[in-house]
């Protein structure tokens, strides 16, 4: 698989266009890439502008398929429709952020653990309503990594939504909020009915766009 790779920070270029690989165009298709930013790990609380993002999709009805996405505030689904499909993200603190409506299927998520501490965080969602149709769902896939007791996500704006469902969590996310009775109030466990609409494609609406994936 070939390599992506950039290296500056948003120090220089703003969070979301420090990405390696910017995506704005509707209809992006991409397979079989390593997309990396090179840019230092920042230390806990101590570098000013250190977020490097390696993809921003920003354009509607995209399919990702077999990535492999190396950074530390890494994954920006800015906004529209997008399918991720057998690929593996990894990151420290909201490294999978944005305003997209993103379905992960049998993708790997690796939490990093962050120099000089701190705490690490996968998702960080900017949803500003219940009305608004956004989200992202992981299906079938698995977090593993380098920290302790990480966060699944926390809010960007007041309503966001993310789901996890058959999702392989390692010791990663082990510790006091691992168990969901003792998570937060805001956090809350589907019923098989409610649940259901995010583990399929009709997520996403594919039929309007989602073609067959490659072979890899």
């Amino acid at each position: 698989m070939p390599n992506l790779t950039f290296g500056d920070t948003a120090k220089e270029y703003g969070t979301v266009n420090s990405a390696t690989l910017i995506a704005e165009s509707n209809y992006f298709v991409a397979a079989n890439l390593n997309i990396v930013n090179l840019a230092p790990k920042p230390e806990g609380g101590k570098t000013v502008g250190g977020q490097a993002v390696a993809l921003r999709v920003s354009g509607d009805r995209s399919p990702i398929y077999n990535y492999n996405i190396y950074g530390f505030q890494e994954t920006c689904n800015d906004k529209g429709s997008h399918f991720f499909k057998d690929c593996y993200v990894s990151g420290t603190v909201d490294f999978i952020f944005g305003s997209g409506k993103s379905l992960y299927l049998n993708t790997n998520i690796f939490v990093e653990k962050r120099e000089g501490g701190g705490f690490t965080v996968i998702t960080t969602k900017a949803r500003e309503s219940s009305s608004e149709d956004m989200g992202y769902s992981f299906v079938h896939g698995s977090i593993t990594g380098t920290a302790n007791n990480s966060f699944l996500g926390r809010a960007w704006r007041s309503n966001p939504r993310v789901v996890y469902a058959f999702t392989d969590m390692s010791n990663v996310c082990k510790g006091p909020r691992a168990n969901p009775n003792n998570r937060e109030p805001f956090v809350k466990q589907l019923s098989g009915a409610e649940v259901l609409p995010f583990l399929v494609l009709d997520f996403i609406e594919p039929t309007k766009w989602l073609l067959t994936p490659p072979n890899y």
